[in-house]
């Protein structure tokens, strides 16, 4: 998707964005823009927009719909293209790399730039955004939404608290944000779920991940969706990554959803390595992150 919205930005001129742009605009109000109120939004002729609109369809930037009225809306690609548009002007970024990760709510790439970075685009909502506006803190006020605001709020809520949470917690340094991308520090290590612990290495391991846990939440925040996809293990350490999900501590839902990353992230080692990691108290555990007091997982595990 990105690669080929990538390969098509040289072509791309100030007048397919500002197309693109006005688009974006009139899908505040609308899910489809209809096609008398495109050259107000893109500020540009009609004989302009008419020939932009063809060149963005043909691109697979935009779409077309004619049940009716004739409409148009952005595409994810178009939506990129904007993206990108605005981290090149910014000079944050110099081109698009091969995929880091492909995910069902996000996309990650290696961009160029003056040190190794990650492109993240979420997507959160494109295909089903209707069900992830019921299980997202911030959607769940409103009614009326469109895939472009889900994903786009989604970003700015994991850039703000990769800000907060940075350097104190080991998160991702976030470098920039645009719409529904963030650009941030690219991570060396290898995902937790790929990973074979030897047996010695299992319980400090543990007890780094809820090192981290536990200074998150004395810094305000819950991850509230911890499993052993968003935990990169390195050398020097772990790295905990993808926090669109976040809440503050002070959420009515807070202990809950410690809880649950508590069970998730416990449950996930009792699984792959019972022999290191047995039975414990779950609720014990919660409790010593939110308090402060964690100082291994040996004093919450029954033998």
């Amino acid at each position: 998707m990105v690669e080929n919205v990538a390969s098509e930005m040289a072509d791309l001129e100030d007048e397919d964005f500002y197309l693109l742009s006005g688009l974006e605009q009139g899908m505040r109000f609308s899910e489809w823009v209809a096609r008398p109120k495109i050259p107000e939004y893109a500020r540009l002729t009609d004989e302009e927009v008419e020939y932009r609109l063809d060149r963005c369809e043909r691109r697979d930037l935009i779409e077309r719909k004619t049940i009716q009225y004739e409409g148009f809306r952005l595409t994810f690609e178009g939506y990129d293209a904007l993206a990108l548009h605005t981290f090149a002007e910014r000079e944050t970024i110099e081109g698009v790399g091969a995929p880091l990760g492909v995910g069902k709510e996000s996309d990650v790439y290696e961009v160029r730039s003056y040190k190794p970075l990650a492109l993240k685009f979420h997507r959160e909502g494109y295909t089903e955004f209707r069900e992830v506006n019921k299980e997202r803190e911030y959607t769940a006020d409103h009614e009326h939404v469109s895939w472009m605001y889900t994903a786009r709020k989604a970003a700015e809520q994991e850039y703000e608290t990769l800000e907060a949470l940075y350097p104190t917690v080991s998160v991702p340094q976030p470098m920039g944000h645009s719409r529904h991308a963030i650009i941030m520090e690219r991570i060396d290590g290898v995902e937790l779920a790929r990973s074979k612990l030897e047996p010695e290495q299992v319980r400090p391991v543990v007890d780094l991940i809820f090192d981290e846990m536990t200074t998150a939440y004395r810094e305000g925040y819950v991850h509230a969706d911890m499993s052993e996809y968003n935990i990169f293990i390195a050398e020097d350490g772990v790295t905990i990554f993808d926090w669109p999900q976040a809440v503050p501590t002070e959420h009515e839902n807070s202990d809950e959803l410690l809880r649950r990353d508590v069970e998730n992230t416990l449950g996930y080692f009792q699984r792959k390595y019972p022999s290191q990691v047995g039975e414990a108290d779950i609720d014990g555990l919660a409790a010593a992150v939110a308090d402060d007091e964690f100082e291994s997982i040996t004093q919450f595990l029954d033998a």
